[in-house]
Order: C-alpha cells, then structure tokens, then sequence
C-alpha cells in the first residue's frame, strides 16, 4: 500500500487528481484482461488500504466489480467492515449495487471520474449513498471516460 502526504496548503482537488491516478493504473489492469475497464482505490488518512478493478469475467461473477474488490481489500486492511474514515476513487460512477455497498460501508467520502448515465447509481436515486457521504464526481472524467471508450472500440473493432 502506498503513503502520500499532502499538505493542508495544497489544494483538495490536486489530492483526488492524485488517487484517481491510482485508480485509473487499476483500470489499465481491467483493461489488459479484457475486463471493463473500471479501477477503484480506498484511501484511508493518506494511505491506500484498498485497491480493486473488475473481475467480472475472470472470476465468472457479476459482483465482481472494481468497488466491490476495494471494498473487501480495505476492510481486510483496516480489520473492519466500516470505511467511515475512508475515500473510494473509482474511474467511473458506481452502479446501484456498489452504491448500495458503499452506503453499507459508510464510506466517508465517494470520488468519481466519468458519469454512467445508463447504469450509474445517480441515473436512479441520490439517496443511495449514506447520509453523511460526501460525493464528488468528474475527476479526470476524461481520462476516465477515453479508458472506456477504448474499451468498446476494441471490443466492436
């Protein structure tokens, strides 16, 4: 697990730029077996306790997404199942069901890269996420959002 410090003159935004990088050499992972490209990080006081990309078809198992795999890792890492102290990065907009993890996580803050209008959780409901979530999204959307596109163009290529 890597450690970054950030000092408190520094700016958030440069911090989620920072972790979404991260997240999106987890996606390069998905992508190079094939998998949708979708990478995700939990960040715990400046370290990452967490690291997760899809396994859908490796593992044969529709729950298998990049949160998911954060999620577990994290919870390994830190002994425990609630992540209130905790960011999950993620490259793309959690689905409904990995909201719904993250609402029972407790996840403290929830970063996202690129908007997934058809099957994002926001697409649904905004209630999805714990109450005392805060939620940012479009970080490095680009970047996020060319992995994806990527993806597909290969895929129909």
């Amino acid at each position: 697990m890597s450690f970054y410090n950030f000092s408190e003159e520094e700016n958030p935004a440069a911090e989620d730029e920072h972790y979404m990088r991260l997240a999106l050499q987890e996606a390069q992972k998905a992508f190079q077996a094939e998998e949708i490209p979708i990478g995700a990080i939990v960040v715990c006081k400046g370290r990452v306790v967490g690291r997760g990309y899809n396994l859908t078809e490796q593992l044969n198992d529709v729950t298998a997404h990049a949160e998911m795999q954060a999620f577990t890792a994290a919870s390994h890492t830190l002994g425990g199942k609630y992540l209130k102290d905790c960011t999950l990065y993620v490259t793309v907009e959690p689905c409904v069901m990995c909201a719904g993890a993250a609402y029972w996580t407790q996840i403290g803050r929830l970063v996202y890269g690129a908007s997934e209008s058809r099957r994002g959780f926001t697409s649904r409901s905004n209630n999805l996420l714990h109450p005392k979530t805060v939620l940012r999204s479009g970080v490095l959307a680009d970047d996020c959002a060319a992995l994806m596109k990527k993806f597909f163009l290969n895929k129909r290529g």
